[in-house]
């Protein structure tokens, strides 16, 4: 018996020392390979530089942009048209006041008519975009009907798809379960524009549950959060429901509905040259499936260069309100606010978020639009001073950036300025924030990939010229050393 314990004690030694042995190989072999990874990607960031002499020289529009910072003109549209400048004889730019048209009508004309006979209108303006008209009320009930039908997802999809294999990122599982959907569809691969309207329908319907529920599941599973699923209602508006199935409790008022609905309206569409709905031209023109198009966007939206401006904002005002607790003293305000541009505070990028455009100059009717809803809301939820403060910064930065920069220009407040304000005054989570946004361009996008698929007609195929020099092949024996490589002992 004494022999036999000595022997399982022996057989535990070993085989922890084996386990040990194991890790610590292991980690050795993590440490390495890490660092040939860190090592190898300075050689191919200097092998991969490209002078910027090289793109003047070659006449190149370095991110599709003309040297006043215009965009290239690769298409032509009748969805969507932004105004914020006009051009003169010399190229130069003069500013104007922003305008942004849907279908050829007036975003604020639209806006201001929904506000006007109380009514939500994200459904009217999916229909406008996409048809290139405006429904009669008939039409727009059946339309809402062919909504409703697809609030809720196939059969199984919720539990197979995203509750059972939650993202850390929103976006990301976005992507997968629309690429998912393509599964779920008898008739995936036929673009008969009857079939592509089909499927933008089946996908505008499903978007607000996709969203609701990815995010359900993130919080239950990364952020160890109560698990809370609504149902969605087919007789509620866009709007309703991702309220109703993004909180606890499912509760709402209609103050926050019809907000949250204006900014989905002012968020459907933007010409055809931003990222997203670009991309989803340039996909569409293959040929290939609606659900690779729209996840192609979902993907190109993701990017916080294009889609995270309003998480941004959000992120910024949390930063002010923290070091400027009495932000109402507008004299350490400033003094922060002007750290912010020196590159001294918040994330030391020198910007401002929510001011500025690429195009509008003079304004954003966007940010028009939302700012006198915001301050509704603002007065209804006690937030008066954290709208007075996005004012503020409106007013004051272009001064202030003057002042820093030696450099006067034109900087409007843009949409997202407010978009974060009243995304954190509905309790909105900054992870939600972008996925949102794209639930509102997923109805330019279709009327973006219906139209390519109409009017285009050609595979886009942009070129890129070679810098590279011609070099001689050099033999396997005869190659020297470029790339750390280590011993794989």
């Amino acid at each position: 018996m004494l022999k036999m314990l000595r022997q399982q004690r022996k057989d535990i030694r070993k085989t922890v020392k084996k386990a040990v042995k194991e890790e610590v190989k292991n980690t050795v072999k993590a440490a390495r390979a890490h660092d040939f990874l860190e090592n190898s990607s300075k050689f191919l960031a200097e092998n991969d530089h490209i002078d910027t002499d090289l793109y003047i020289k070659n006449n190149v529009k370095r991110g599709l942009r003309n040297s006043n910072g215009t965009g290239v003109v690769v298409g032509l549209t009748k969805i969507g048209e932004v105004v914020g400048y006009d051009v003169d004889a010399s190229g130069n730019k003069i500013p104007l006041e922003g305008k942004l048209y849907y279908r050829g009508y007036s975003i604020e004309d639209i806006v201001n008519s929904c506000i006007r006979e109380n009514r939500f209108g994200f459904e009217e303006v999916t229909f406008l975009l996409i048809f290139g008209a405006l429904p009669s009320k008939s039409e727009l009930t059946a339309f809402k009907k062919l909504l409703s039908a697809k609030r809720e997802l196939p059969d199984g999809f919720a539990r197979d798809m995203i509750l059972t294999a939650p993202s850390n990122n929103i976006m990301n599982k976005l992507a997968r379960s629309v690429l998912a959907l393509y599964c779920y569809d008898d008739n995936p691969d036929d673009i008969s524009i009857a079939n592509v309207l089909r499927q933008s329908v089946d996908l505008i319907g499903y978007f607000p549950a996709i969203i609701s529920y990815a995010y359900q599941a993130k919080s239950s599973f990364y952020d160890k959060m109560s698990l809370h699923l609504h149902n969605p209602i087919p007789e509620l508006s866009t709007s309703e429901n991702i309220l109703r199935m993004i909180r606890p409790t499912g509760e709402y008022t209609e103050l926050e509905a019809r907000l949250l609905d204006v900014s989905m309206i002012l968020h459907a569409e933007h010409g055809g040259g931003n990222n997203s709905s670009f991309t989803t031209h340039l996909v569409s023109s293959t040929g290939t499936d609606t659900y690779s198009a729209i996840s192609a966007a979902v993907g190109s939206l993701k990017g916080p260069k294009h889609g995270g401006a309003n998480i941004a904002v959000i992120n910024m005002m949390e930063n002010i309100k923290k070091n400027v607790p009495d932000f109402n003293n507008r004299g350490k305000l400033d003094d922060y606010l002007v750290k912010i541009l020196r590159k001294e505070a918040n994330d030391r990028t020198g910007l401002i978020y929510g001011m500025g455009h690429a195009i509008y100059t003079l304004s954003d009717p966007r940010a028009k639009v939302l700012k006198s809803m915001a301050k509704k809301l603002a007065e209804s939820k006690d937030l008066v001073d954290s709208f007075l403060l996005c004012d503020y910064i409106e007013k004051r930065v272009p001064q202030l950036y003057a002042e820093v920069n030696g450099v006067e220009k034109p900087m409007p407040a843009n949409v997202d300025l407010y978009s974060g304000f009243v995304y954190d005054a509905l309790d909105i989570p900054t992870t939600i924030a972008t996925p949102l946004f794209a639930t509102a361009r997923l109805s330019g996008w279709c009327a973006h990939r219906l139209e390519e698929l109409i009017a285009g007609g050609k595979l886009m195929r942009p070129a890129y010229n070679s810098v590279q020099e011609p070099l001689e092949y050099v033999s396997l024996e005869k190659r020297p050393t470029v790339l750390p490589v280590r011993d794989s002992k």
